[in-house]
């Protein structure tokens, strides 16, 4: 973005990592009564000036509990709603992910061969080559593809829309950051052909794939990819606002797309995690796939990414597999430990003000080591 916002972007350029990468979470080992430390971490984001926040924690044995801080509307003052909708922001690289690692065990697509193989000539120019970025560079963030969202006016952009090719064209405009598979950087361009790739294969539209795929059989009844055109947030909702309380509660998500598109609910983000990390989406085959990880380089010890995926390590030891998403408006964490808890915590800005950040990201490492 440009004008009202200016040097940021309509998806956070890095997401869960970026959100972690400042945070120094107190280990929270000696925490007997979780709600009341949960509480106490998203307090400290409303002092921050997010206007509101949710957590919504899942046990191993499946009950769920929330906690909630702050207005989900700062005219009427009403409290954040339970079980708000939002925007889901990056947190769509996991669902995509998921389809394309489905599509592998279906034998329609490989992932370590050239995404030119399936795409013909779509990624080429300015020195990218799609001959030489496999599909796992494409989900792992090691194309090197610059990133779209550089460029992104979110006053040209938030009414308007786009098509998937239209914000591939923004991102093929500049040579690439790096040769393919050189290192690690995130890239919503990556996932727009990932999007692509997934209609390609299958025929049918990428939000079609993740209900059929994913949402249906898990009974996320919350969650789906809006189409172009579809401003709005179903109720109930939190307004969604940017610093200044400026009000982006409704914005054209495919700007986003398959990189960040979706619509969900905490309880539903952590039933999908869930599923996801105990091995109920995937093949064992793929599952591991998915978690062959590559240091991510930003800052935080032992935090890696897998494909569409993150595993990020806890103050309290282990870690969670994750992801994080910012859409302007809202702010979101989610993710799950293996047979254990799933985490959301979700805030109604975008971006976030200083420190805000780190102490979102402290919310949630509250959440899963809270006992």
């Amino acid at each position: 973005m440009r004008k009202t916002l200016p040097g940021k972007k309509i998806i956070a350029v890095g997401s869960l990592i970026a959100l972690l990468a400042t945070t120094t979470a107190a280990p929270a080992l000696a925490v007997t009564r979780p709600h009341d430390e949960v509480d106490k971490a998203l307090k400290t984001l409303v002092q921050d000036g997010v206007p509101g926040a949710q957590a919504t924690v899942t046990s191993a044995s499946s009950r769920t509990w929330s906690e909630r801080e702050g207005v989900g509307n700062i005219e009427t003052r009403t409290p954040f709603p339970h079980g708000s909708k939002f925007r889901a922001a990056s947190v769509t690289k996991t669902f995509v992910a998921v389809v394309v690692l489905q599509l592998v065990a279906e034998g329609k697509v490989r992932l370590d061969t050239p995404i030119d193989r399936y795409l013909p000539g779509l990624v080429r120019g300015n020195g990218n080559d799609g001959t030489k970025i496999t599909v796992r560079q494409l989900l792992q963030h090691t194309s090197g593809l610059y990133n779209y969202v550089r460029d992104l006016d979110i006053d040209e952009w938030r009414h308007r829309g786009a098509e998937p090719g239209e914000l591939l064209a923004v991102g093929l405009a500049h040579p690439p950051d790096f040769a393919p598979g050189a290192k690690w950087a995130y890239s919503n361009t990556n996932y727009v052909i990932a999007g692509m790739l997934i209609e390609k294969l299958t025929g049918r539209s990428v939000a079609t794939e993740i209900r059929n795929r994913i949402a249906r059989p898990l009974g996320l009844r919350d969650t789906y990819l809006p189409l172009r055109g579809d401003e709005s947030l179903p109720l109930p909702h939190a307004r969604g606002y940017a610093p200044g309380l400026v009000d982006y509660t409704e914005l054209d998500p495919s700007a986003a797309g398959a990189s960040g598109g979706l619509i969900s609910t905490g309880e539903d983000l952590n039933r999908f995690y869930g599923a996801l990390v105990d091995g109920r989406l995937l093949r064992k085959a793929q599952q591991a796939e998915m978690q062959r990880t590559v240091p991510a380089g930003l800052g935080i010890p032992g935090a890696e990414y897998g494909l569409g995926i993150a595993s990020v390590p806890l103050s309290c030891g282990g870690r969670f597999w994750g992801h994080g998403g910012n859409l302007v408006g809202f702010s979101n964490i989610s993710g799950a430990v293996p047979y254990g808890k799933r985490v959301n915590v979700v805030a109604n800005m975008d971006p976030l003000p200083d420190g805000a950040s780190a102490h979102l990201a402290t919310a949630v490492d509250t959440a899963f080591c809270a006992r």
